[in-house]
């Protein structure tokens, strides 16, 4: 069975279960501020673990693509990666672990397949300073399930995982270990605030037999030793205590939280403990053998970093990621930059990712249509980057030849990042692959001459808008209302891949930057002004509500990428908001009470020019005239 059908069957297995099947959430988390990425499949849901209400009830399944930029250094071993699926399965204040460790036995063994001789577990061994019990419920339910496959299920004791390096596996099935096997936002219990909700949990480790323990991790294997031996396929987390001043509560509603690595289930499937000859990874190596001429056997690493980077990459993009040299575009161009380094260690000095963008979409079209529905923009926007980092790289290394003779300092980090948008990590793995040193001091000092550079912009840009509008007046008011027409007329006619990138209001016009591939043609832009216009005859009302940001977002209503927001939003609706609208947006205002008032002396809204923003970004301006 290969990872496409694995995660076909398991949502069709929890449907059966009366889950409800939901989308994923886009890898750019809408409304959270302390992080990049979506991360976890739970990290969507947080706020309905913590006792909000899910319009969609107390069941919910879906595989949430997810990416983890911490990852990229350890990408080039057999099951690291920095994108990556998770099968997730929650019960919000619903069923609970005797329900939730049968389901997953049921789906490892009966569905997919895999040798329940091969599956060991873990559990939580409690923690007598907070009167939180050993997990031995969950045990029981584990040893009732392996005993019905006629398998002895023999607890041993770790505790912590350096223990497990001491003790080792002594032919047990049931592991119990202590910080390792409880799940809360802070970690340990003594980490842990008052009001916040943590429980145990119980992972569940495919082993592969035929491979052999490393001692350099460690004198005996364990199921959390890092040699490969063992990976965990999923882990279900039983939220059940309530941190409190004098200890730990039990929480009225108890909630499960599984999370399943696609990846890792579809090794263990093929009983491969090398996630790259997966069916999610198979096509892209094969591609690159043929693209290299060269095999995945003798290049292996560089083959794993590409297929794992261009997958992130791909998605960034459907998600309407642009490369860039900041927060989440500084990742997606770090990743492709380095995917290129890599292709060009495989004699691949040619464009290619017109390659294999496509062959990664083709696997993922099918179960997820916003890959199909972006694919030309999307392979437009990573083959633009591309040509973009080619025409440097080679300007680049040899600027840093020239700059840095033995040793790489933070100046030379400085001039190749704001010159020539080299990533400094890029910079550091070329001196380490040249055979230079990177100064002590680098970090320290490029981050100096970064803070230096933003004082010269914050000084160049005092004369800018606060909030992109020059002052309140009434034309401004006007172009500000005009504007957001706009914006819902351009994605009517460019389609939904529209996002606001950034706006200029003065009293002379309108400058409106947002993501989209290419040159808008005369016929778009006459579509444009045409609705725009068709609006301001329509005399729509103009009003603002507080509304919760999330069910805001739901709803469809727009914002502008990379804005984080709070609980609540003040959303403008042009139209009613409860009826017949055109546009829904959140804003800070100020607007006009009615369309009617920017047709004034019978002025019209005319688009002056389109251009090119940045790689991926158009810029318009318009006028009322």
């Amino acid at each position: 069975m290969n990872a496409q059908e694995i995660r076909r069957r398991y949502l069709e297995f929890f449907k059966a279960k009366q889950h409800v099947v939901i989308s994923r959430a886009a890898l750019v988390p809408q409304n959270d501020p302390t992080t990049l990425f979506t991360g976890s499949g739970m990290q969507p849901l947080l706020p309905y673990l913590l006792g909000q209400d899910n319009p969609n009830g107390q069941r919910l399944a879906n595989s949430q693509t997810c990416l983890r930029a911490q990852d990229i250094d350890e990408v080039g071993d057999n099951r690291h990666t920095t994108f990556f699926e998770m099968l997730g399965n929650w019960s919000l204040g619903d069923y609970f672990k005797s329900e939730q460790l049968p389901w997953i036995f049921s789906f490892l063994t009966e569905v997919i397949g895999l040798d329940p001789n091969r599956l060991y577990v873990s559990c939580c061994s409690g923690f007598s300073d907070y009167a939180i019990p050993k997990d031995t419920e969950s045990a029981a339910i584990w040893r009732d399930l392996f005993g019905a496959k006629a398998i002895d299920a023999k607890e041993i004791e770790i505790g912590s995982e350096i223990n497990g390096y001491t003790i080792g596996e002594q032919d047990g099935r049931i592991f119990y270990y202590d910080t390792k096997n409880w799940w809360s936002r802070a970690g340990a219990p003594s980490e842990m605030s008052d009001g916040e909700p943590g429980g145990p949990d119980s992972e569940v480790f495919y082993r592969f037999d035929h491979v052999q323990h490393d001692p350099k991790w460690g004198e005996k294997c364990h199921p959390n030793c890092e040699c490969g031996r063992y990976i965990e396929l999923g882990n279900s987390v039983f939220m059940e205590y309530l941190k409190t001043e004098s200890g730990f509560a039990k929480l009225p509603k108890r909630n499960v939280d599984y999370g399943g690595g696609l990846e890792r289930i579809a090794a263990a499937a093929i009983d491969s403990p090398d996630i790259f000859q997966t069916s999610l990874f198979k096509p892209i190596v094969a591609k690159l053998e043929e693209l290299s001429g060269k095999t995945y056997n003798s290049h292996t690493e560089s083959m794993r970093v590409i297929a794992d980077h261009l997958r992130g990459a791909t998605f960034l993009a459907v998600d309407g990621v642009i490369p860039s040299n900041k927060t989440q575009g500084y990742v997606m161009r770090r990743l492709i930059r380095r995917a290129v380094r890599f292709a060009f260690e495989l004699g691949i000095e040619q464009n290619f990712l017109e390659y294999i963008i496509p062959v990664i979409a083709d696997l993922y079209h099918d179960d997820y249509p916003e890959v199909a529905e972006s694919r030309q923009r999307v392979i437009e926007v990573l083959i633009k980057e591309e040509k973009l980092f080619r025409q440097t790289l080679r300007k680049g290394l040899q600027e840093l030849g020239k700059l840095a003779q033995n040793q790489v300092d933070g100046g030379v980090l400085f001039k190749l990042y704001d010159t020539y948008g080299f990533p400094v990590e890029l910079t550091k793995e070329e001196a380490f692959t040249s055979g230079m040193a990177v100064a002590e001091d680098a970090d320290e000092i490029f981050e100096k001459l970064m803070a230096e550079q933003r004082d010269r912009s914050r000084t160049a840009s005092k004369g800018e808008f606060k909030g992109g509008l020059a002052d309140h007046s009434d034309v401004i008011t006007r172009y500000h209302t005009a504007t957001h027409l706009m914006y819902r007329a351009l994605k009517n006619v460019l389609g939904e891949r529209v996002v606001q990138r950034g706006a200029n209001i003065t009293a002379e016009r309108i400058r409106f930057d947002f993501s989209y591939p290419g040159k808008m043609t005369p016929e778009q832009i006459a579509e444009v002004e045409r609705i725009v216009n068709d609006q301001i005859d329509k005399n729509w009302s103009v009003s603002w509500r507080e509304e919760n940001t999330q069910a805001a977002l739901a709803s469809g209503v727009s914002g502008t990428f990379g804005d984080r927001y709070g609980e609540t939003v003040k959303v403008y609706t042009i139209g009613d908001p409860e009826g017949d609208y055109f546009s829904r947006e959140i804003c800070g205002g100020p607007h006009v009470q009615n369309t009617a008032e920017l047709g004034t002396d019978g002025k019209r809204f005319k688009i002056i020019k389109e251009e090119s923003s940045s790689a991926g970004v158009r810029r318009v301006k318009a006028v009322l005239a």
